[in-house]
């Protein structure tokens, strides 16, 4: 009988492989090795699905009643076979989550409904797909590169309608002066690609948007980081020193401490300014993403 309360063989094998009577005596990293990975922590490095869903089933529990409904206009979010979760019947991803708090945030300072919209690289689309699912803008412009044009014009017919996809209109990067010559916006969309891109042409786009535009809407990193523990560099060496050479804000940050990350947040407001005619009107932290920062500005000529 006393073997009645012996070890499974489940942690029969785990006591001979991971919690090993050498490994329970050194207290020192205990708490970010394989000990506690079988006692109160999933392994990061090898559960990176598990953490995603479980992110976003926590930002689904606290999602707003008018994001809901956001969420709900935004028709074949699906296409794609995105990571999701279900949540009270609805099925949800991180990208479209993401998507209507931008939608929320730039609806809350600039009247959607009627607006020219320009986004500088738009990724597949989900920004503009959320946006005209949401409001009657007049028409959504495009700027990307050729790839990623292909991905989004074919995504964006594929998910929208005839009458919204009319309205959609994609430009190569080398059509940017006459774009911006010709053409003015209520608002200027750009979500996390001012970061990757030299700082030469990041300043070149401000200085356009200063000219055409109403307002600009930026969601970036407020700066850089080396913390290989997140994804062990995966991408090699040449990636991590390519990915810290661009953008404007190149100051190393520990993304891991909101104060540090509040801190750098001024130096982003300041960074993205287009010109001394604008000013600051709403800025945030993503919701997300904790050293991301959120800035709508304004023209006020």
């Amino acid at each position: 009988m006393d073997n009645m309360y012996d070890r499974s063989p489940l942690w029969d094998r785990y006591g001979r492989t991971q919690v090993t009577k050498e490994a329970v005596a050194d207290l020192a990293n205990f708490k970010s090795n394989e000990v506690n990975f079988k006692l109160a922590l999933w392994d990061p490095r090898v559960n990176g699905v598990r953490y995603l869903k479980t992110l976003i089933h926590a930002l689904s529990s606290g999602l707003s009643a008018a994001n809901w409904t956001r969420l709900r206009n935004i028709r074949n979010r699906t296409l794609g076979n995105p990571i999701a979760i279900r949540y009270d019947g609805e099925t949800v991803c991180l990208d479209y989550l993401q998507a209507v708090f931008e939608v929320e945030f730039m609806s809350a300072g600039v009247e959607l409904d009627g607006a020219a919209v320009v986004e500088i690289g738009a990724g597949y689309g989900r920004t503009c797909h959320a946006m005209l699912s949401n409001h009657d803008v007049a028409d959504y412009h495009i700027i990307d590169l050729e790839n990623l044009l292909t991905l989004s014009s074919g995504y964006l017919r594929a998910v929208l309608d005839d009458e919204q996809f009319a309205k959609v209109h994609f430009h190569p990067v080398a059509d940017v002066a006459a774009l911006f010559r010709d053409h003015r916006f209520e608002l200027c969309v750009n979500i996390d690609s001012f970061a990757e891109m030299n700082a030469e042409t990041a300043h070149a786009y401000l200085a356009r948007i200063a000219e055409s535009c109403r307002h600009l809407y930026v969601n970036n990193p407020v700066g850089k980081y080396m913390d290989k523990s997140l994804d062990g560099h995966s991408q090699g060496n040449e990636v991590v020193a390519l990915a810290l050479r661009t953008g404007l804000l190149r100051d190393i940050v520990d993304i891991h401490d909101n104060r540090a990350v509040e801190a750098q947040s001024r130096k982003f407001v300041t960074a993205y300014l287009p010109g001394d005619d604008w000013r600051c009107v709403a800025e945030s932290r993503t919701v997300a993403w904790p050293y991301y920062w959120q800035a709508l500005y304004r023209n006020d000529r």
